[in-house]
């Protein structure tokens, strides 16, 4: 585990905190963040862009020359593609961006781009953003400055921290979410994340519901019993235990004579 030193908003040490090696400590999967990245960039997208066809332009409905006798080429109507003022061939059309990215993949590029963090010593924890519960924009930058020097910062804050988002709401390089919101994409285009100790235990305790299911399942598999498809569990059984019932050879000869009788 990473230990982290919790700050108050006078820039003073208040204690230390550890941040789960599960969720801050694991190996980074570059394509992983990429495709999850891209993704909610496509996502973001309105995809409203859009050109007229010949058939939707306004006008163009009387035949603009007779068709033969003229010289020129045939024309039918003069809001065809080749005129001035006609519709456009092959043009965008409104259509969505959205890209399907399974929950387990997004949590997973999160946690790395996390870790990156984390291991680069980019992840500062404030005890919290207001005194007293009173929003003030200058001593929630005076907490932020005594943990990071940072260009672009990231903060995370709880839901309920309505004094710290009124603190930083109108800072320009200060990036505010809440720890239900936290993205891979925010991770990366900040240069430090910086939680305050109640986001940050929302945070984990939300992020280690889904990590607690597949510990158990791994433990669970762990238990020294015969697998495959014929494989069942025993009521009878304790539970996590495994077992393997097939009829011997024996037993199979005497059904099947029992069966042609």
């Amino acid at each position: 585990m990473t230990t982290v030193q919790i700050t108050t908003p006078a820039g003073a040490a208040d204690g230390t905190v550890e941040l789960p090696a599960e969720i801050f400590d694991v190996t980074a999967n570059v394509p992983l963040m990429h495709q999850v990245v891209v993704a909610q960039l496509a996502a973001a997208r309105q995809g409203t862009h859009k050109t007229k066809t010949r058939g939707e332009v306004s006008g163009g409905g009387k035949k603009p020359y007779r068709q033969k006798g003229t010289g020129r080429a045939r024309q039918g109507s003069t809001r065809a593609p080749q005129f001035n003022g006609g519709g456009v061939v092959h043009g965008p059309t409104v259509h969505g961006y959205a890209q399907r990215t399974p929950k387990k993949m997004k949590a997973a590029a999160l946690r790395g781009a996390l870790s990156d963090r984390a291991r680069g010593g980019n992840v500062h924890v404030l005890s919290t953003l207001a005194i007293d519960g009173t929003p003030s924009t200058k001593t929630a930058m005076g907490a932020l400055k005594a943990v990071s020097s940072a260009k672009n910062i990231l903060v995370v804050l709880s839901a309920e921290d309505v004094s710290g988002w009124k603190s930083l709401r109108n800072v320009p390089e200060v990036h505010l979410i809440t720890s239900g919101q936290l993205n891979t994409y925010d991770v990366l285009i900040s240069d430090d994340v910086v939680f305050t100790r109640a986001a940050l235990d929302e945070f984990v305790a939300n992020a280690s519901r889904g990590i607690s299911v597949k510990v158990a399942v791994a433990i669970d598999a762990e238990v020294d019993a015969p697998a495959g498809r014929h494989a069942a569990r025993d009521s009878d059984d304790e539970a996590g235990a495994i077992t393997l019932t097939k009829a011997s050879s024996s037993t199979e000869a005497a059904s099947t004579e029992e069966d042609a009788k």
